[in-house]
């Protein structure tokens, strides 16, 4: 797999895993903005993982806010439907590569490769509790893509999530907490936590994967404008793997983990133009 496409994985992740804000009506924002973003990331090598993967990246900041045709700091996604309460669009995410060999569980099985997810994702805007604060709840599910050798479907998830976001004067700081469910089907969980006959061992039976819950999820993301132009934030997820519908799987050694990352986006031109678009139901993301 080539670097360029693993550094557009990672930036998936980045993007739909640490979200930047404006809190302003987004007529009065360009039309595009074009920087870099540089981010310091570490997480389980794969839900109930006990090994770490850990990079540095460099990825292209691209803002671009049409009505349709979206790509800001929550992803990069295409809106299909918009009211003052709801949004539906479809969207990206991503997760970070894993080399067996690196995993003493998964010794001599297949790498994990980056995974892109894709699909429609609705967005609903449950409260507004005054002073930038607000509550939403959305709703993703996506086909899950390996991109290893070629590209391959590795199934599909589904994470309900609900959120409760702060935002300081100007869009200067921002504050977001979530709690979420993943569930997946049976062709991913396979991917995770399933071990063909092959590679089995001693201390590796043989495992048949199921479908259902794969994770438990509590995150906390924020971000700091320093000027106009720089901006730094920061995440930090908890998962928990009780409950999990495949808790018995020899890969399947932890019961909880921990996501985190700091970084930091700079943005060098945007246009004059501006956007003409009305605001999204998570303007804290703008």
């Amino acid at each position: 797999m080539s670097p360029l496409l693993k550094a557009a994985c990672c930036g998936c992740l980045i993007l739909s895993s640490a979200a930047s804000a404006q809190t302003s009506p987004e007529r009065k924002l360009p039309l595009w903005e074009i920087g870099v973003g540089a981010a310091a990331i570490s997480t389980p090598s794969y839900p109930g993982s006990d090994e770490r993967e850990s990079r540095l990246l460099v990825f292209p900041n691209i803002v671009y806010r049409g009505e349709i045709l979206r790509a800001d700091r929550s992803g990069v996604n295409a809106r299909v439907f918009r009211s003052d309460r709801a949004e539906l669009d479809v969207g990206f995410a991503g997760a970070l590569p894993s080399d067996s060999d690196d995993v003493d569980e998964r010794a001599g099985m297949p790498d994990l490769g980056p995974l892109v997810e894709f699909g429609p994702r609705l967005k609903l805007r449950l409260l507004e509790l005054g002073n930038n604060r607000r509550l939403r709840a959305e709703f993703p599910l996506r086909a899950v893509i390996e991109a290893r050798g070629g590209l391959h479907h590795r199934g599909a998830t589904f994470e309900p999530r609900l959120a409760y976001e702060m935002a300081g004067e100007r869009g200067l700081w921002t504050l977001e907490t979530n709690l979420s469910v993943v569930l997946g089907d049976r062709r991913i969980n396979r991917h995770f936590y399933e071990v063909a006959p092959q590679y089995a061992k001693a201390l590796r039976p043989a495992y048949l994967a199921d479908s259902g819950l794969m994770a438990t999820r509590l995150g906390l993301f924020g971000s700091r404008r320093i000027d106009e132009d720089l901006r730094v934030f920061g995440y930090l997820r908890f998962e928990s793997y009780k409950g999990a519908a495949n808790r018995d799987s020899p890969l399947h050694v932890k019961d909880s983990g921990v996501s985190g990352g700091i970084g930091v986006m700079w943005t060098f031109k945007r246009s004059s133009r501006r956007a003409s678009g009305a605001e999204t139901v998570d303007p804290a993301i703008q």
